[in-house]
């Protein structure tokens, strides 16, 4: 099982050192995956949860290709509806192949009405517009000599019905975002009974998961995958990995945008979660 970190591009303490420290730690922790976020306008609906500077996933994810050798690049995730689709697959594509195929494109659909409103997208008809245009994407790269997509592997983040149904159309992974180990166990049998209606085969589980390492254990249903002691944050990732996960991502960032500015705390997590799974 593959682990990632979801790495913070945005925030008062993000800059362009910022992130190549984050790349360079993340690389050298040994971990498979590194991911950033994605907006576009930091209306003030955005800049409540992620302030300025927001950088933009592509452009950022070139430039840690760059500062990078090994660990695989991604989005978490990629508001579908924010860009044309022949632009988005055409990013995606030409990103994948310079950074030697290390790309995977998590997409959604988004939240941000003020952020729509800015882009000139209707807030109302995301869901639509994700699916039309993840399928024109899909056309896109079909055509090699146009595109050279190398197969980009789409995670289809999401929690709703329309969201299964839609990563098992067009997903190689379902990537739920910050929920209970519980709540994926009894959501996976639906994701599989979306798959059989389409006739395909079943995506990988892929989660994005709290990264809450604290001195003593977290208990109640409501835990998170990811919250608690060390031997909890530990068991969750064997109990997924037991369920079939094919990669699981790390999000240390717990919602004050003030944590951007001491990265080291997240730094030193990532490293016993590291150090554990090395020890195995």
């Amino acid at each position: 099982m593959r682990l990632g970190v979801n790495v913070p591009n945005f925030g008062p303490g993000t800059d362009p050192g910022t992130l190549r420290r984050w790349a360079l730690t993340v690389e050298g922790l040994g971990y498979d995956l590194l991911m950033v976020s994605d907006h576009v306008v930091i209306t003030p609906d955005v800049a409540e949860k992620y302030p300025a500077p927001f950088y933009e996933p592509f452009t950022t994810l070139a430039w840690l290709a760059g500062v990078t050798t090994r660990i695989g690049l991604g989005t978490t995730v990629v508001v579908v509806p924010y860009r044309h689709p022949l632009l988005l697959a055409r990013m995606a594509a030409n990103l994948n192949d310079l950074s030697g195929g290390r790309l995977v494109l998590g997409v959604g659909v988004g939240w941000a009405e003020r952020e729509f409103e800015a882009l000139g997208v209707p807030h109302d008809q995301r869901g639509r517009l994700t699916d039309e245009h993840l399928a024109a994407m899909l056309d896109a790269w079909a055509d090699e000599r146009d595109y050279r997509s190398g197969g980009v592997p789409i995670w289809v983040g999401g929690s709703s019905d329309a969201a299964l149904r839609r990563a098992a159309r067009f997903g190689q992974a379902w990537h739920p975002l910050r929920h209970t180990v519980g709540w994926m166990r009894e959501t996976l049998p639906r994701l599989a009974a979306f798959a059989g209606e389409q006739g395909r085969p079943t995506p990988a589980l892929a989660p994005r998961i709290v990264l809450n390492i604290t001195d003593e254990p977290m208990t109640g249903p409501d835990r998170r995958a990811g919250e608690g002691t060390l031997d909890q944050v530990m068991d969750d990732l064997e109990q997924l990995r037991l369920m079939g996960a094919e990669s699981v991502l790390l999000d240390p960032f717990l919602g004050d945008p003030d944590q951007t500015l001491r990265p080291e705390g997240s730094w030193e997590m990532l490293a016993a979660v590291a150090g554990r799974r090395n020890a195995r």
